[in-house]
């Protein structure tokens, strides 16, 4: 019990301190999932530690991802002025980002031939972990490998969605945040809010929406093509 603890600690010192340095420098490659993780991972190998031992105390974190997904539900009351006001424009997007990243996922798999476990596991890949395990598991992938393919995709929506973004001379906020959200979770929504209040209200509403629409697109995905 008392190791559990360690790691649980451990966990969450290493990501306040890698959150500060990502404020002091101000760098997407200081993105605290990022440097959080890969801390942690050297420090496995640099003290010869099994991933089993570690999760002693991740499994505490891990079981946090239950009341997470019921949170989700609160961007949508926040906002739901919002929401009502810009329903069709908000939801035709997200449906479209939600198509658009399942496909993208399978098109990948089919491109590097991936087994199916493996393209069960990527199909969720843009919806927020908690959600994108549960789906991973419905259809028959893996979920710690889903919950991989999440932190990806986070991490290169939040790296590369904003400067993609001002290529494409997409600068509302309103685009940005519907683009973030959709295609990088809450990694894109943190992302979003360091543009604009605004943004991240309407990547919030997207993050959400799209974990819904997820998890009826990707097992209708499954029965339907594959």
């Amino acid at each position: 019990m008392e190791r559990a603890v360690g790691f649980i600690l451990l966990t969450l010192v290493v990501y306040e301190v890698m959150k500060k340095l990502y404020v002091r420098f101000y760098t997407p490659l200081l993105l605290p999932i990022v440097t959080t993780t890969g801390t942690l991972v050297a420090a496995l190998l640099w003290f010869h530690l099994p991933y089993q031992t570690y999760m002693e105390g991740g499994q505490w974190i891990g079981r946090l991802l239950g009341p997470a997904v019921v949170a989700l539900a609160f961007p949508l009351y926040h906002h739901r002025q919002t929401l009502k006001r810009q329903f069709w424009p908000i939801f035709q997007a997200v449906c479209a980002g939600a198509m658009i990243a399942i496909v993208s996922g399978a098109c990948f798999s089919v491109l590097f031939h991936l087994n199916k476990k493996v393209l069960f596991s990527l199909l969720p890949k843009s919806v927020t972990s908690p959600i994108a395990m549960d789906i991973a598991k419905e259809i028959g992938g893996i979920p710690a490998l889903a919950a991989v393919y999440v932190m990806i995709a986070g991490i290169f929506g939040a790296v590369f969605g904003p400067p993609l973004l001002r290529a494409l001379q997409i600068t509302h906020p309103f685009g940005v945040g519907i683009a973030l959200g959709s295609a990088s979770h809450g990694v894109g929504t943190a992302k979003a809010l360091e543009i604009g209040k605004e943004a991240a209200a309407i990547s919030s509403i997207a993050m959400t929406l799209s974990a819904i629409l997820a998890a009826f697109l990707c097992p209708l995905f499954v029965s339907v093509l594959l």
